[in-house]
């Protein structure tokens, strides 16, 4: 099976117009230009003097292991662990996190048997990056922003993810003032698994609606 990088590249981007959204959309390049783009920023700004390379490598790391999706995993393993704190994560996301030293302007979604949350940003690639680290390529694609607004069901079976057709698939449009965190369905068998080994089971993917989460790793 392809992975989501490969199954959204260039040859699947679909005209943004056919979308009725509350704001306009500017044009979007190709990721190919906008990783050159990123490139010949970065060796301006290191000829420049204004960043060195180790800088840039020390942010990297920071959102890879420290604001990665693992803090995500975190509210969700603790979430599932004890029903007063999921009330409060899903009436106000914000305040929960914060519980845990977290923080981040938070919407939660929480997924049931009949109803499956995904979330997009049409506009260009809002995402909650402290809790999930920086958004995968697949997340920032036009073909992903464009195509899961209007055929959800058909752009997570390509992604692996087939839902019964009795499932409501409900899709959140991210924004500046608006992030939204998947809760998952809790899989079975994991009734005497403890935070941390619930946390190893989640995946960024999972909270962003376009995976479940398995018993197994």
């Amino acid at each position: 099976m392809k992975s989501k990088e490969e199954l959204y590249r260039d040859n699947h981007i679909h005209d943004h117009d056919h979308h009725d959204h509350d704001h306009d959309h500017p044009h979007v390049l190709s990721d190919s230009f906008e990783e050159l783009r990123t490139m010949a920023i970065e060796s301006l700004l290191i000829e420049k003097g204004l960043v060195t390379m180790e800088e840039i490598d020390r942010l990297v790391r920071h959102y890879e292991q420290e604001v990665g999706p693992m803090l995500g995993a975190k509210i969700v393993a603790r979430a599932w662990k004890d029903p007063a704190f999921k009330q409060r994560l899903l009436q106000n996301g914000k305040e929960a996190v914060a519980e845990m030293e977290l923080q981040a302007e938070l919407v939660v979604l929480e997924n049931e048997p009949g109803i499956h949350n995904v979330v997009v940003c049409t506009l260009c690639s809002c995402y909650p990056r402290t809790l999930l680290g920086l958004p995968p390529t697949w997340y920032k694609s036009t073909a992903y922003r464009s195509r899961v607004v209007i055929d959800p069901r058909s752009v997570l079976k390509e992604f692996g993810l087939e839902l019964n057709e009795s499932v409501e698939i409900r899709v959140w449009d991210s924004n500046a003032e608006i992030r939204y965190l998947v809760l998952p369905e809790r899989p079975e068998g994991t009734e005497r698994m403890s935070e941390e080994e619930l946390a190893a089971l989640v995946s960024r993917d999972a909270m962003v609606g376009t995976a479940i989460v398995s018993a197994v790793v």
